[in-house]
């Protein structure tokens, strides 16, 4: 391949390295100049263009990466058309990304032209995540170095999702006079949102004294092997494991099970018991995993919920990457414990500066159609006024001043968006940008345009921020479908101001490491009304 610029007279059959603009178009970058398109050049005043000149064999940049992606064995995977040089690879079911670092260091190595990028291992993945993009660099690659890359990820596969298999899992918690109930109770609730990821249920919690004895009959005298489902049981003690022979894994043995590994490198999740009886696993759970923050309980738990058997090896090697963030529910290793934290503060931001272009053009603003002869994003905001989310801030662009006269004597602050044609994403930065909101615990962000969603659905978010601590994604979903509104914290705004475009923050959801609380609201988390006939149907009344 050569790059360069030539003339036009010279320039047939080559590849644009940039676009060129036309009167009545343009030329793309990678486009393949024909005698026509070389006549319209000339017209435009062209006499030469920036392109490459294609060696025998090469192959250009999408043919490349579409033999390449489509080499990679998709079982639960799919991948996107190609477009400039790349192909995406989305997984089609919730479960667990595995990647082989050897596999696709080696596919990397093979022509610098090449790249693979992909999740890190062992990750959670929902159905529609991206895991991995295959893409090349320049617009063209010799063909025999793409059947190379293509030979090597056909036989030693680089990644794959494994779904998860769903278990019946029985929790057994340890009681000692110190450990208040409403701490068990809790720690049940978000065991059940841990295991809802996967399609696990809580089939049974036993509360027991802190002894070997009384651990070890409660083991005995379960029913592993019954349930249609696999089985699990995830023991949380009342005390922390002190020593191999402590009370979990001392039960654990006595029962007539075997103690895989008493420990692992990952803080939080030092204290993690690894065993089983029989085929069934037993977990005892570090103190930690009574918090939903993300820890090495998650890690080990997630390998058991898609089939596999972690050992003790596998654990001795989760030290990389092992150094998680802290958690404010136990003692910090490098800072001395604080006395007891203020409440959590959630203000909420109502996004209300978009052009409604699905109304059509110059078509009525859905913000104003009324219901119950209440403007919507008036009746948006007064659901946030009467939620325990404060202060509430509406972002405006769009039609600024007819939004703004329709929340006029409300407690709303209101935030113009001069960039709001650009997308959502000037919205967010303009909302998080601001010294009421940024100082806050939590942000929810609302759409202005989803009348189903009540002051109820709203505190309901809010209470699962509160008893998570803060430092989680509360995020609204319907039958397990993601919706909204959403509740981001603290540690994500930086993010958030670094977005760009039309997006929303949902990339900042799922690659910021944070844990997820979904709470369930109903349909109310997905009616947002974009069409004139969406108004109608929610029992709204469209004005000019």
């Amino acid at each position: 391949m050569k790059y360069g610029k030539f003339q036009l007279s010279e320039a047939e059959g080559l590849v644009l390295a940039h676009s060129e603009r036309l009167p009545d178009g343009r030329l793309s970058k990678g486009h393949r100049l024909t005698k026509d398109d070389l006549a319209h050049l000339a017209d435009a005043g062209v006499s030469s263009v920036t392109a490459v000149r294609l060696d025998d064999g090469d192959m250009q940049e999408d043919q490349a990466a579409q033999a390449i992606a489509s080499a990679i064995p998709l079982g639960n995977l799919r991948m996107s058309d190609p477009a400039t040089g790349r192909v995406n690879i989305y997984a089609t079911t919730d479960g667990v990304f595995v990647a082989s670092r050897d596999s696709v260091d080696r596919l990397n190595r093979i022509d610098p032209a090449i790249t693979l990028a992909c999740l890190a291992d062992h990750v959670p993945v929902r159905a529609g995540d991206m895991v991995a993009t295959v893409k090349i660099i320049p617009l063209a690659v010799p063909g025999a170095r793409v059947v190379e890359a293509a030979e090597l990820v056909a036989y030693a596969v680089p990644f794959e999702v494994k779904p998860y298999r769903p278990r019946q899992v029985t929790l057994i918690a340890t009681q000692l006079p110190s450990l208040k109930t409403s701490v068990m109770d809790r720690t049940a609730r978000l065991l059940e949102h841990r295991l809802a990821a996967s399609g696990s249920r809580l089939i049974n919690e036993i509360r027991i004294s802190h002894e070997t004895d009384a651990l070890t009959e409660a083991l005995q005298h379960l029913s592993l092997d019954k349930s249609r489902e696999p089985a699990m049981v995830i023991v949380f003690g009342a005390s922390a494991v002190a020593d191999v022979d402590d009370v979990i894994p001392a039960a654990i043995r006595a029962a007539g099970g075997e103690v895989e590994q008493v420990g692992m490198p990952v803080d939080p999740g030092n204290l993690l018991v690894l065993g089983r009886i029989g085929d069934v696993p037993v977990l005892g759970a570090p103190g930690c995993a009574r918090s939903p923050k993300e820890n090495g309980f998650d890690w080990v738990m997630s390998r058991i919920m898609v089939g596999e058997q972690p050992t003790r090896f596998d654990i001795m090697g989760m030290g990389v990457g092992g150094l998680l963030m802290e958690i404010h529910t136990r003692p910090r290793p490098r800072e001395t414990k604080t006395s007891d934290q203020p409440a959590l503060a959630v203000g909420a931001l109502m996004l209300a500066a978009g052009q409604a272009r699905r109304m059509g053009k110059d078509g009525p603003h859905k913000l104003l159609a009324e219901f119950e002869g209440v403007p919507l994003v008036r009746r948006t905001a007064e659901t946030l006024l009467a939620s325990r989310a404060h202060p509430v801030v509406a972002v405006t662009g769009h039609r600024r001043g007819d939004i703004e006269a329709a929340l006029a004597g409300l407690d709303v602050a209101s935030a113009f968006n001069p960039d709001f044609a650009s997308g959502m994403a000037s919205s967010l930065v303009t909302g998080f940008s601001l010294p009421e909101l940024s100082k806050l615990d939590g942000i929810l962000v609302m759409l202005a345009d989803m009348p189903a969603v009540t002051a109820a659905h709203i505190d309901r978010l809010v209470s699962a921020f509160h008893e998570a601590g803060g430092g989680v994604v509360v995020r609204s979903v319907s039958e397990g479908k993601r919706g909204n509104p959403i509740i981001i914290p603290r540690a994500a705004y930086p993010a958030i101001l670094r977005l760009e475009g039309d997006v929303g923050a949902r990339a900042i959801i799922e690659g910021s490491g944070l844990p997820v609380v979904d709470v369930d609201i109903g349909p109310a988390a997905h009616l947002d009304v974009d069409t004139a006939d969406a108004v109608t149907a929610a029992g709204g009344v469209l004005r000019s």
